[in-house]
């Protein structure tokens, strides 16, 4: 496949040595990727998308089932996005929000968020990714135990198999062993509860309600063994993405919430991958009945065509921040590139779109024929859980369907899948050995019916390897 080869041949991109693989393995550090097997596998070189579809520096197709991880909602080639951004950088390409200063689109989105909110909220705050969000979101939840007189209150609950990003504190917060591994992670003050997945941890015939009832008893428990009074805040995300899109246990978050409430912690609703209509409602909160007290959001707040996050925080925080504000004399918090206002203007064309097309209407329409399909795989000899809900779902391969025992070592089949679907044309992400489908919201069922046939076929090829 051109660009992927292990080798220096000569691809579409290039002489031999100076290919675009090449001189991506010469001067290119990537995220999330083995690097010692880069220099030698090199990469995947992306050219152009149209679509649900991206295709590679040979021309070859592939069905981007993972939204260019989790953000492009409504595809390739949105035209009202591109002419969005053209607009305001003939406008005011770029200017910031500090010091009393501000401007239309970052008002207009802030505006927009806040009469979009799932909860009653008061303002917002911009930043770039995700991970910037929900960093901002730790120094505003102790900023606000500090302005109220609570300076012990400042350790902050995650989960096993959570995932809120890669700074040094918000990657402390995730909840996956290689994020922390070697990084001298986490930092002291995070904690994390149980993982809610019923798969793997329900006892056997507990059922999912059960379940959710044992995992609020073991977070009080944990709670009252940490001391009440220490403890500031929960982050949760509604569907666990990055942990193996993890679907919480019915009357989880009920549960959950009465814990928090009884011992005054605040519940963060990580938003940036289940946002935007991805599981079905406008907010995964919607969908899991949660009353987040913070939210943060990305991805799809862009169609991830500009990097561009926020976080929206309830009236009681705003106004601890404006104290100690007036008590400090500034709030001293903010990026360079907040509210940015190319990335704001693509922002507010994203709603427009996904209000006047009614993009959450589409994926109730098209998430059962996804779900379908997904949680047909169930069935197939290497699948031992398909799970998922509107248009995020993934499977989890495994060496016994009995005993849920995985392939060794542990990652090797998920990898394997992975490769063989972008063989097929199809784009996933192998998480361990769970590999994640979230396609554009505005997929079609044709090209579902497509994508899951891809799927099928690359677990069919995946049994000999796996099995051999």
């Amino acid at each position: 496949m051109t660009g992927t080869s292990a080798t220096d041949a000569p691809t579409s991109s290039g002489a031999a040595g100076n290919s675009a693989a090449s001189r991506d393995k010469a001067y290119f550090l990537h995220p999330y990727t083995n690097l010692h097997l880069h220099e030698t596998q090199g990469p995947l070189i992306v050219e152009r998308g149209d679509g649900v579809r991206v295709y590679d520096d040979g021309g070859k197709e592939y069905i981007e089932g993972l939204a260019s991880l989790w953000c492009v909602s409504l595809g390739w080639g949105e035209e009202r996005l591109v002419e969005a951004a053209t607009r305001q950088m003939r406008k005011l390409p770029t200017y910031h929000v500090f010091g009393h200063k501000s401007h239309e689109p970052g008002i207009d989105l802030a505006e927009r968020l806040i009469k979009l909110a799932p909860v009653p909220m008061s303002k917002v705050f911009f930043a770039n990714s995700g991970s910037e969000a929900n960093d901002t979101v730790i120094k505003l939840i102790w900023y606000y135990n500090n302005a109220l007189g609570r300076p012990e209150k400042k350790k902050i609950l995650s989960r096993v198999k959570a995932y809120h990003g890669v700074t040094v504190a918000t990657a402390s917060l995730t909840g996956l062993p290689n994020n922390h591994r070697d990084f001298d992670l986490p930092i002291a003050r995070i904690l994390h509860a149980d993982c809610p997945h019923h798969y793997h941890f329900a006892e056997p015939g507990e059922t999912e309600e059960d379940f959710a009832t044992r995992l609020a008893e073991s977070l009080e428990a944990q709670i009252l063994a940490e001391g009440p009074d220490t403890i500031a805040a929960m982050f949760a995300e509604p569907v666990m993405g990055a942990g193996g899109v993890i679907v919480p246990p019915a009357t989880y978050f009920p549960k959950i919430q009465a814990v928090l409430k009884k011992y005054d912690i605040l519940l963060v609703a990580d938003e940036v991958i289940c946002g935007f209509g991805r599981t079905g409602n406008f907010w995964g909160s919607q969908t899991m009945g949660m009353q987040p007290d913070i939210l943060s959001c990305a991805k799809q707040l862009s169609s991830g065509y500009l990097p561009i996050s926020a976080v929206m925080v309830s009236e009681k925080i705003y106004q601890a921040c404006v104290d100690e504000s007036k008590k400090i004399g500034t709030f001293g918090h903010g990026y360079t590139y907040s509210a940015h206002p190319v990335a704001a203007a693509v922002a507010i064309e994203t709603l427009k779109i996904y209000e006047e097309r009614d993009t959450v209407g589409h994926v109730r329409a098209v998430a059962p024929l996804f779900q379908r399909r997904l949680k047909a795989l169930a069935d197939h000899p290497l699948v031992g859980e398909a799970r998922g809900v509107g248009l995020i779902g993934a499977i989890e391969l495994v060496a016994d369907k009995a005993t849920k025992a995985p392939f060794e070592p542990v990652g090797r089949a998920g990898a394997t899948l992975n490769a063989l679907a972008q063989e097929n044309g199809l784009i996933l992400r192998a998480m361990g050995d769970s590999v994640a489908l979230c396609p554009p919201l505005v997929i079609g069922e044709e090209d579902i019916n497509t994508m899951f046939d891809r799927l099928a076929a690359a677990l069919d090829a995946a049994v000999p390897v796996l099995r051999g």
